[in-house]
């Protein structure tokens, strides 16, 4: 409906419109917001894995407390993939041992995110 102002030469307004709330309106957005959560989550697992290998190969002062912090979630988050390639180059087993479970999570986060995002 149309409010419809008698001057000329006045800008007419429409009434607000109500929101959509269809139920797949709504399926729509909690998915969306599922896939960014799912994303979100992935990319803060796949940050801490990239940061302990950055702290490792420069040389970090592991008595640090932020340095054993990263170190410990990178432990946790990487347990599955821990000896997978035994290097005689730590740096490169660390590279290796960690990265691979950083791009796994990147992989199968933003995999499920698209897939959510499609339905």
């Amino acid at each position: 409906m149309r409010n419809i102002d008698p001057v000329p030469g006045y800008q007419a307004y429409e009434e607000p419109r109500t929101p959509d709330r269809s139920p797949q309106r709504q399926r729509q957005a909690t998915a969306r917001r599922t896939a960014i959560a799912i994303c979100t989550i992935a990319d803060i697992a796949a940050g801490l894995l990239g940061l302990w290998i950055l702290l490792f190969l420069l040389d970090a002062n592991r008595a640090n407390v932020f340095v054993e912090f990263v170190r410990g979630a990178a432990g946790r988050l990487s347990w599955w993939a821990q000896d997978i390639f035994t290097m005689d180059t730590e740096g490169l087993r660390v590279v290796l041992n960690y990265g691979l479970p950083a791009v796994i999570y990147l992989l199968i986060g933003h995999g499920i995110a698209a897939r959510l995002n499609r339905a």
